[in-house]
């Protein structure tokens, strides 16, 4: 029990930042610099969904509270895209917010969340902060070293579930893999969850950028357990507007749940940017195609100088490093990258097994600086 001057033991336990150990060194580096360590994109949001398409004369009454659970407007096109009852839809800030409202909602103090790793760097920190326990279970890429993954999903699964096992998180297209769900692997996870009575949370913020075969939503599978996060950032290339969504189960009252630990959390997603979310949905179909023939060129070009497979999907490359780390370890080889200026981020933040590993984003820059950073990593793996 903390007591003044202590904090929480969970909150402490959480890291500063990946890059806390080489801030020093990032913030020194003069000249063009290879930022691959971000999951962002080099391109300008949609037209109508800028800031300069915000202003107060045009677009009156944004500086006002809005209703807590969006603006009406936004969650009705949301509904309509999605096709389900507008009670089941949140907006929330960022998908970061929308995972976290619905891990506050679904958790008790000590219940434990499968993480089908490798994942994204922060959902293990947003279990933690909810109380829950993070689970790190290899799913997607085979950790290096590591025997191969079982064939079935029962067989990867059963073995990490516990009594106190709620839920099961996964995202697909993978962040950092690029790999994508396929048809039969989505029958089985929701096969599974059923059986054993699990949740599923759905990360589905890359759903727009699958490329070796349509995208598997978990929620089409299994409705009535399936909580699916939705971005903003990555649709749309609207990172700093910080907008999300959650799509909840087919029981509403369950995100009326998940509204409550919004409520003491953010309590509403800004209203003026709402309004841009929705003129993106309205309007930005030609700016996603755009997007995607880009964003999909680049992490091919990314893959092919890597000597890597090209993603299924998604914006990162997981690069297992193992034969390159020296008496320094991952440490030593993230300070050789940025004494050549390239960042990119340690794999061990998306799971344990990948320590090894790390993790570049080819849609961070554009394509050509993005070129200019793989080409450094590439000869740091004498490739």
């Amino acid at each position: 029990m903390p007591r003044h001057p202590a904090i929480s033991p969970g909150v402490a336990a959480l890291p500063t930042g990946v890059f806390s150990t080489v801030a020093h060194r990032i913030a020194a580096l003069q000249g063009e610099v290879y930022p691959l360590h971000i999951g962002d994109t080099w391109l300008e949001p949609p037209e109508g969904c800028r800031l300069q398409d915000l202003a107060q004369d045009l677009r009156p009454g944004q500086h006002r509270y809005g209703p807590p659970r969006g603006q009406p407007a936004l969650i009705g096109a949301i509904a309509a895209r999605r096709g389900v009852d507008p009670r089941r839809v949140l907006v929330t800030a960022g998908a970061t917010g929308a995972l976290s409202g619905a891990a506050g909602a679904l958790l008790a103090p000590g219940d434990e969340v499968l993480l089908l790793s490798p994942y994204w760097p922060l959902i293990r920190g947003v279990v933690q902060t909810r109380g829950g326990v993070p689970i790190d279970v290899p799913f997607f890429a085979n950790p290096p070293g590591a025997a191969p993954l079982a064939a079935s999903v029962e067989a990867r699964l059963r073995p990490w579930l516990r009594p106190r096992t709620v839920a099961l998180y996964l995202n697909s297209p993978n962040n950092p893999s690029g790999q994508a769900l396929r048809p039969e692997e989505v029958e089985e996870i929701v096969a599974f969850a059923r059986r054993h009575d699990l949740w599923i949370l759905a990360d589905e913020v890359y759903e727009d950028f699958a490329w070796a075969r349509p995208h598997q939503p978990l929620a089409a599978a299994a409705p009535e357990r399936t909580l699916s996060a939705y971005s903003f950032s990555k649709a749309y290339g609207m990172a700093g507007h910080r907008l999300g969504y959650l799509v909840g189960p087919t029981d509403p009252s369950v995100v009326d749940q998940v509204h409550k630990v919004a409520m003491h959390a953010w309590y509403s997603a800004p209203v003026a940017l709402q309004r841009s979310a929705l003129a993106a949905l309205s309007g930005g179909d030609a700016w996603l195609a755009r997007a995607r023939e880009l964003y999909r060129g680049a992490g091919e070009a990314a893959a092919a100088a890597l000597g890597l497979p090209a993603p299924e999907g998604g914006t990162f490359l997981l690069v297992d490093v193992s034969a390159h780390l020296d008496e320094r370890g991952m440490q030593g080889f993230l300070e050789d990258c940025i004494d050549r200026q390239l960042l990119v981020a340690p794999g061990g933040s998306c799971g344990a097994p990948y320590q090894a590993c790390v993790r570049l984003c080819f849609t961070s820059a554009p394509p050509e600086q993005v070129a200019r950073g793989v080409a450094v990593l590439a000869a740091l793996l004498g490739r």
